[in-house]
C-alpha cells in the first residue's frame, strides 16, 4: 500500500506540472478549431510537448496505484494535481497565490492526509461483463462529445460540458485499469475495458485541450474534477467492493470530501494568481486545470 500511495502522489505531481505546460500551448494555438484541430496545434508547441510526456510518467504511476488501491483513494490524491498547478504557477508563470488558493492546498494536503491513514487496500471484486461494456459505453459517449467542435456547444455551458466530459474520460480510465484482469494478451484482446481505456483516455484529451483553450475554464475544472473523482469512486465502492481499514470509514469520507472540495476551490480561484510584481492588480496567468 505504501508504493501505492506514492505512485498516487507521483501521478498528481506529473499531471499538475502537465496541466500548466498544457495550458500555455493551448491559450496560443488559435480560434476557431474543433477539439481534434486544437490538440493537432497545441501538439506543436514545446510546452505541450514536455506536458504530453509527463502526462505519460503520470498515466504509469497511475496504473501502480490503482493495482493496489481504492479508486476512490487514487481519484482524490489525482484531484490534487490542482495544488500542484497552482503552486508551480508561481516559478513558471511568475504569479502569486491568492490566500483563497493556498487554503485550497492545504486543503487538498489534509484531505489525502486522512485518506491516507484510512484506505485499506484494493478492493476485492473485478466487476461483470455488464461493468466492462458499460464502462466502454461511456467512453464512446465521451468520444462523441470530443468530436463536436466547441463552437456547437451551448456557450453559456460549454466550459462545464467539456470539463464534465474530460472528467467522465479520465474516470474511465481509472475503472478500466481495475477492469483490466487477468493482465494477458487474449484477456486484454478481448476485455471491453482495454478498449475503453483508449477510447476514454483519447476522449479526455481532447475535450481537456479545448477546456483549456476555452475563456475562463474554472466551470470545466471543477466538472473535471467531479467526473474523475465522485463517479469512480463509487463504482469502487459498489461493483469493485473497495473498503477502509477497520473503523476509518468516517475519516475516510472526510478525507475524500477534503480532497474533493480543495479542488474545487482552486477550480474556483483558478482563473490565475496576481502576477508576483503586481500582487493586488487583477488576477492573471495561467488557468488551472485538472490534468494531464
Amino acid at each position: 500500500m505504501g508504493i501505492g500511495l506514492v505512485a498516487a502522489l507521483g501521478a498528481a505531481v506529473c499531471f499538475g506540472a502537465a496541466t500548466a505546460l498544457q495550458a500555455m500551448a493551448a491559450r496560443v494555438a488559435g480560434e476557431g478549431r474543433g477539439a481534434a484541430g486544437l490538440l493537432v496545434a497545441a501538439a506543436r508547441q514545446t510546452p505541450y510537448i514536455a506536458g504530453l510526456a509527463l502526462d505519460c510518467a503520470g498515466f504509469v504511476l497511475e496504473v501502480i496505484a490503482l493495482r493496489g488501491l481504492p479508486v476512490y483513494t487514487v481519484g482524490a490524491a489525482l484531484a490534487a494535481s490542482l495544488a500542484v498547478t497552482a503552486v508551480l504557477a508561481s516559478p513558471l508563470l511568475g504569479t502569486r497565490l491568492a490566500r483563497g488558493e493556498w487554503a485550497g492546498v492545504a486543503t487538498v494536503c489534509g484531505g489525502l492526509a486522512l485518506l491516507a491513514l484510512a484506505s485499506g487496500g484494493e478492493g476485492s471484486g473485478h466487476g461483470g461483463s455488464t461493468l466492462r461494456w458499460a464502462i466502454l459505453a461511456t467512453a464512446l459517449a465521451v468520444l462523441a462529445l470530443g468530436a463536436l467542435p466547441a463552437g456547437r456547444l451551448p456557450q453559456r455551458f460549454r466550459a462545464a460540458l467539456l470539463g464534465l466530459g474530460a472528467g467522465f474520460g479520465f474516470g474511465v480510465v481509472e475503472v478500466a485499469v481495475r477492469l483490466l484482469d487477468p493482465v494477458t494478451a487474449r484477456a486484454l484482446v478481448t476485455n471491453p475495458a482495454s478498449y475503453a481505456l483508449l477510447v476514454g483516455g483519447g476522449a479526455a484529451f481532447l475535450l481537456l485541450t479545448s477546456a483549456l483553450h476555452q475563456g475562463s475554464v474554472t466551470a470545466a475544472t471543477a466538472g473535471m474534477v467531479l467526473g474523475e473523482t465522485v463517479g469512480p469512486a463509487l463504482v469502487g465502492v459498489l461493483a469493485l467492493h473497495d473498503r477502509t481499514r477497520a473503523g476509518w470509514a468516517p475519516a475516510a469520507v472526510t478525507g475524500f470530501v477534503l480532497a474533493v472540495a480543495g479542488g474545487l476551490a482552486l477550480a474556483r480561484y483558478g482563473e490565475g494568481g496576481a502576477p508576483a510584481e503586481a500582487a493586488d492588480a487583477e488576477p492573471q496567468g495561467v488557468r488551472l486545470g485538472s490534468r494531464g
